[in-house]
């Protein structure tokens, strides 16, 4: 019998996640400067102005006279933990294609994760009207910090949709032939979604990484985040991720029957929506 999907923990851990998560990633300079060996006085002092500048705990002293204090620690030891948890925890809902292994439960654990994000986003989008046209003092974070979230949910999705077998596909030629010739099929789209990844990688490790996140590139707004520094390798991030899912839908497909595509409900997906609205 599959487990009800929906507990309280399913929200609270991506939840906390995002939290953990949130703080890395602004105060990543932190363990930049600690950890990597910057080629030039000039560029480590840069980077170092950047993140004093943005620092949300100046006041609390660095770990053996680093730059990373105790809660930046904290949250980089959190942040895995609560991955392995929210993806050992996580139930697929009644039309969520669940899967067996440990990426198929990542992939629902980021499902999870991008929807407390959207939340997230509303959240912050309703508190910037509030200041704007009831208090008349707007803020100068809000929008960039808002689009910062939607470009992640955005990436993440991807990734999400792929393990879910939700992302398009035209099915017109492929239903037309025999079974073995859909796997011919499967075996090149998922080529060269892995050319794709591996070329993108390959092309565009050295700017995004030494010219983007090296260096802390800045949006340059009034609020100033670090959008290119984290959203360019967050791409090549997802997609190799993505690359390794379709890797799995191929060997986990392999042995299926063939399948028609239409647009009426097969008996199958009647039978998950029913369970999804608690009819049964």
């Amino acid at each position: 019998m599959q487990k009800a999907s929906g507990g309280i923990s399913e929200w609270l851990i991506p939840l906390a996640f995002v939290g953990t998560m949130a703080w890395v990633i602004w105060h990543l300079p932190a363990f930049m400067l600690d950890w990597i060996p910057y080629t030039s006085d000039s560029l480590r002092g840069q980077v170092e102005a950047i993140y004093l500048e943005a620092d949300v705990t100046p006041n609390l002293g660095g770990i053996f006279g680093g730059h990373i204090d105790i809660i930046d620690m904290l949250a980089l030891i959190l942040s895995p933990i609560l991955a392995v948890l929210g993806a050992r925890g996580v139930r697929a809902a009644g039309i969520e294609y669940e899967g067996a292994s440990v990426i198929d439960r990542a992939a629902l654990f980021i499902g999870r994760v991008t929807m407390m994000m959207i939340a997230t986003m509303t959240v912050i989008m309703l508190y910037e009207v509030f200041l704007r046209y009831v208090i008349e003092k707007p803020t100068e974070w809000a929008n960039e910090m808002t689009l910062w979230f939607a470009s992640f949910v955005f990436l993440m999705s991807g990734f999400y949709a792929m393990q879910q077998r939700s992302h398009i596909r035209i099915f017109l030629l492929y239903d037309a032939v025999p079974r073995w010739l859909q796997r011919v099929f499967d075996c090149i789209s998922t080529l060269l979604v892995v050319l794709f990844a591996f070329f993108l990688v390959y092309g565009s490790y050295k700017q995004v990484f030494v010219n983007k996140l090296y260096k802390w590139e800045l949006y340059g707004s009034a609020f100033n985040p670090p959008i290119p520094a984290t959203l360019q390798p967050m791409v090549l991030i997802v997609i190799v991720l993505v690359a390794v899912q379709a890797i799995l839908n191929l060997i986990a497909d392999w042995n299926k029957e063939p399948e028609i595509h239409t647009d009426e409900p097969d008996a199958e997906e009647i039978e998950a929506l029913k369970r999804a609205v608690g009819t049964e």
